[in-house]
């Protein structure tokens, strides 16, 4: 059986086909600049046209969705409902779910007689306790326009779980995990028992900890100070936060490969605020599992900078194992895939 997953953002395509029985990556595309100046490739049709495979070969593709809001807390398969529902929940992913769609609208052109199934970055935190993703705000806020905390990284944290609990020898959930997944994104998970009952990102994946330039948490007064003294637009505002702040907001570079050699005291002071914001986050969850089998690291930095690791662990006070992990959330959305084929057939 082979199942394609489609990663469709606004300007790129990321395309993987892979064997299902033995988990091999069959083909592999990635489609950059697509719709911009220059450019060979005109839309996502286009980019799907020039992918050279016979599509009739797939038993299912695969769409990575980032916002299933609390309308899917599960993979599903596709039919014009569940692009409707995809379509309203691009208000809270306006940078993602369009483009989401867009993949999974053209396959869907392209490709109609193969089950097309979505998976999202939420889902796996749909199970969070009340507590951990209500906002003390006013609960009509929550009631009329759904603000609470859904939390991202879903398949990634979903995926490095799994396989701790392999490393591990044990079921997975006999255990409790902190997963970190770090990049220039970057989520912490508290894991009990297979279930995440609380993550970093909340509303948006802007918050939480210190990424390559999204600040994570900040005073919220801070933004009204932005725009009642600093004059500040709300895109502005939007854009400091998501794309000039974090590691690139405090010494000008996001890539930690670089900040870590530098010698230069604003990288330095970025690590460690960075490093810092992690530790905070790991102690927490640890008062909220009370007992922790593992912390992984994932993601780009999780899994390439000793340094971070180190630091991060230094000095931390628990007696835990400690995981690194290579994350393949292509290939969790692939597995998630074949459970609702499976389904979908009894």
């Amino acid at each position: 059986m082979q199942i394609a997953v489609i990663n469709s953002g606004s300007s790129s395509l990321k395309f993987k086909v892979f064997d299902m029985q033995t988990k091999e990556v069959l083909k592999s595309v990635l489609i950059e600049h697509i719709g911009e100046n220059g450019s060979n490739v005109k839309n996502h049709h286009e980019a799907l046209q020039s992918i050279d495979i016979d599509f009739n070969q797939l038993s299912a593709i695969g769409h990575r969705v980032v916002h299933g809001g609390e309308e899917f807390h599960s993979s599903t398969m596709i039919n014009d409902i569940v692009i409707s529902k995809i379509k309203e929940l691009s208000s809270l992913a306006p940078l993602h779910n369009p483009a989401n769609l867009e993949g999974i609208l053209v396959a869907k052109d392209k490709i109609p007689n193969i089950p097309q199934i979505a998976v999202f970055d939420t889902a796996f935190h749909f199970h969070m306790p009340k507590e951990a993703y209500m906002y003390a705000l006013p609960y009509e806020m929550y009631e009329k326009y759904k603000i609470r905390r859904y939390g991202f990284h879903g398949t990634s944290h979903s995926y490095i779980s799994k396989e701790a609990a392999k490393v591990l020898g044990k079921d997975i959930k006999d255990i409790n995990l902190i997963t970190l997944h770090l990049g220039n994104g970057a989520s912490a998970c508290a894991i009990e028992q297979g279930i995440s009952i609380d993550t970093s990102m909340g509303f948006t994946p802007l918050e939480g900890l210190i990424m390559g330039s999204r600040s994570g948490d900040i005073d919220p007064a801070i933004v009204l100070y932005m725009q009642r003294e600093l004059n500040m637009s709300i895109d502005e505002v939007d854009k400091t936060l998501n794309k000039k702040s974090g590691l690139i907001g405090i010494c000008g570079e996001n890539d930690v490969r670089k900040i870590v050699e530098s010698q230069n005291e604003k990288a330095k002071l970025a690590l460690k605020m960075m490093i810092r914001r992690i530790k905070k986050y790991i102690g927490s969850y640890f008062a909220l599992l009370g007992h922790v089998d593992a912390i992984v690291f994932s993601g780009g930095i999780g899994e390439n900078s000793k340094y971070i690791r180190e630091k991060v662990l230094q000095n931390l006070g628990f007696d835990t194992k400690v995981l690194v992990i290579k994350t393949d959330e292509e290939l969790e959305i692939a597995n998630e895939c074949l459970g609702v084929l499976k389904n979908h057939r009894l």
